[in-house]
């Protein structure tokens, strides 16, 4: 269940470890520790924000869509839902959501898919494959690294048959996503660029992440 978004300017969280604006379009990374919480906000709606989560001990242990789909027995990504990697282990979780449904099966935009779905004066536009190569590249891993990934905020509905894609999305100004993580997690945003499709509302915008340690009960 979802709530109405609060404002940005009233999500201040007092304990705070770390706040950070991502501008539009660029990536950014970090490791986050076991027990810690990140919020990912949508600052200003409709704004689609690419994640992979890497196992910082072992990045060789990462994200899997397959297997946190096959668990969760749903096609989306919302509150509650635990995030898995290719070890069957549970990365994280989705601890708080005022959007109500993100993507895990549209993958992320590159230029080539730009290439090919839009026209090849498109291909070298920026792009979510490129921002994840260049983060990447800061933590020793490759393009052979990037698997499928985490779409928040992206509207992509499957149709019975299977066929889908991206439509408007439908986070509103201050919409968030909290991620609690359940091990010590590289944590990779691409603040998306994508301006051919209705995923970003043709308008690449900023995001918000702000990270906080455990609180006591």
């Amino acid at each position: 269940m979802t709530s109405p978004a609060a404002p940005l300017s009233t999500q201040i969280i007092p304990d705070a470890v770390y706040s950070h604006d991502i501008p539009a379009e660029r990536p950014w990374s970090r490791v986050l520790r076991q027990g810690q919480t990140l919020r990912i906000i949508d600052s200003e709606g409709q704004q689609a924000v690419d994640a992979l989560l890497y196992c910082a001990d072992n990045p060789a242990e990462r994200y899997s869509a397959q297997d946190t789909l096959r668990v969760q027995g749903s096609a989306y990504v919302d509150l509650g839902t635990r995030l898995i990697s290719n070890k069957g282990r549970v990365m994280a979780r989705v601890t708080a959501d005022t959007c109500g449904q993100h993507d895990t099966s549209a993958g992320c935009c590159s230029c080539e898919s730009n290439a090919a779905r839009f026209g090849e004066a498109t291909k070298y536009q920026h792009a979510c494959r490129e921002n994840f190569i260049l983060e990447l590249s800061k933590h020793g891993l490759t393009k052979r690294d990037i698997v499928a990934n985490l779409n928040f905020f992206m509207s992509v509905p499957i149709e019975p048959s299977g066929a889908f894609t991206v439509v408007d999305g439908i986070s509103a100004p201050g919409n968030y996503v909290d991620i609690t993580v359940d091990m010590d997690v590289l944590f990779v945003i691409s603040n998306c660029p994508q301006i051919n499709n209705p995923c970003n509302d043709f308008n690449p915008t900023p995001i918000r992440v702000i990270i906080w340690n455990p609180r006591e009960m």
